[in-house]
């Protein structure tokens, strides 16, 4: 429970900060309903979600009330289709994906997740059907997402997937020209995903985890940076150990709320309570911004040099102060740095500040990867396989999950502008360096081992 003094904090934190729930993510295993005929799998499936996550936004709305801490989103993530309709065609987990939609909306959740495979090692049937199916999935659906892990530390990375996936980026970028590539910002590739995540577009239902369960994703990017202002009002000589400390009492603060909401939605609706994922997660209003955090420590901006030691500053503190708060934190849990979501960073990339290069370093030390990242429509296939496979490298070497969420903008060039509405803003149209030659690199395919530090059982 929060104490008296937590929850005035908390309040004010609500009121002028922009903390809030971002999403309860209810987890749903569709494991059971599997099976060699489409009509009924998709009955089963659709009756599972409506079944089960009836009563997810109206609960969710309720506690959200009681507390007067919004819950942004309220969202469901499935077990990976690729297992569950292994036995199906593209063509047929485009309609099982349409099944997804249909469900989600019909219970009125933002999103819905596990439009996903495995394939860190190998691609089986299910696997390679469900990536086909990728890019009329998500151009023919609103609320679908998708996500496909390629490596992992244990493993090392399928470049036969990883070639897979650039094609499938461009694929479904074209298939949503007049939207800007629309359905990319719903496809997130993956080394060592986490079973867990309750952020879209990478959330999905591990097999490792119950029925169903709730899961948690907290934000307060704007908190953060409030702390910190305050902190240094009060003491201008404050050493960045200090500033570390600030951080993770605010964290802490933080991941209580997000708790609290979590537990009492997972009670109401009588499902296991999950994990509270806390990632400074921003949105595209001023004040709710990560890009501004690096400011508040004393950068000109977000890919400064500099940026990087801020960013794995903030991060840690971010981790260490949400797990003093709970043993459930799980997910991605850090801070995300998507450039079309949040406001300042997508600022610091129209001014040229912040380029592809600085965002891969960065992608080391923060908890996702090259995230809502806008390219050349013109980038080749292969130039996306290409920085994929760096993201992936840093993933598996760091023994941290990574991602990319890169979207090829149809018709459009690096400086211009690529707009995706919402939640998901927009962004200045980063250059790549695509070379001059074909990258026979990503061509080559197989597996790059699995690193040494991979060998601890």
């Amino acid at each position: 429970m929060l104490t008296e003094r937590e929850i005035v904090a908390t309040l004010e934190m609500v009121k002028s900060e922009h903390l809030d729930v971002r999403t309860v993510t209810l987890g749903l295993s569709l494991l059971d309903c599997a099976g060699e005929e489409l009509a009924a799998v998709r009955r089963r499936i659709a009756e599972r979600i409506q079944r089960t996550a009836g009563r997810l936004v109206s609960v969710c709305d309720r506690v959200a009330q009681k507390y007067g801490i919004p819950v942004v989103n309220k969202r469901i993530a499935v077990s990976p289709i690729a297992v569950v309709a292994a036995a199906f065609a593209p063509e047929e987990l485009v309609e099982i994906a349409r099944t997804l939609d249909a469900a989600a909306r019909a219970v009125h959740v933002d999103f819905i997740g596990g439009f996903s495979a495995l394939v860190e090692k190998g691609m089986a049937r299910g696997d390679r059907a469900l990536i086909a199916a990728i890019p009329e999935a998500l151009a023919v659906t609103e609320r679908v997402c998708a996500s496909v892990n390629v490596a992992s530390t244990r493993t090392g990375i399928n470049m036969d997937a990883v070639l897979r996936m650039g094609e499938a980026v461009k694929a479904a970028a074209e298939r949503t020209r007049d939207r800007d590539g629309i359905a990319c910002t719903k496809l997130c590739v993956f080394a060592n995903i986490p079973e867990d995540i309750p952020f879209m577009a990478g959330a999905y239902l591990g097999v490792g985890e119950a029925d169903a369960v709730i899961n948690v994703g907290v934000s307060g990017p704007g908190v953060v940076r409030k702390a910190i202002d305050r902190a240094l009002a009060e003491n201008p000589a404050l050493d960045l150990g200090g500033i570390s400390e600030i951080i993770k009492r605010t964290a802490y603060k933080v991941t209580r709320v997000g708790e609290l909401i979590g537990r009492e939605v997972a009670e109401a609706l009588g499902i296991p309570f999950g994990v509270v994922d806390l990632s400074l997660a921003p949105t595209p209003q001023v004040g709710d911004s990560v890009g501004e955090i690096f400011q508040s420590l004393g950068l000109h901006g977000i890919g400064v040099p500099g940026s990087t030691a801020a960013l794995a500053l903030l991060n840690d503190a971010v981790k260490k102060g949400g797990a003093f708060a709970s043993s459930r934190v799980g997910g991605l849990s850090g801070a995300f740095i998507p450039v079309s979501e949040d406001l300042n960073i997508a600022e610091a990339a129209r001014r040229g500040i912040l380029g592809i290069e600085k965002l891969e370093a960065l992608t080391s030390v923060c908890s996702v990867g090259l995230d809502m990242v806008a390219l050349p429509g013109d980038t080749p296939a292969e130039t996306i396989s290409a920085i994929l496979a760096d993201e992936m490298a840093i993933g598996v070497i760091n023994q941290k999950a990574a991602a990319a969420r890169l979207i090829p903008v149809p018709g459009k060039r690096a400086g211009e502008r690529a707009v995706f509405g919402g939640l998901l803003g927009e962004a200045t149209i980063i250059p790549v360096n695509c070379g001059t030659a074909e990258n026979r690199f990503v061509r080559r395919g197989g597996l790059i081992p699995a690193p040494i530090h991979s060998l601890r059982n």
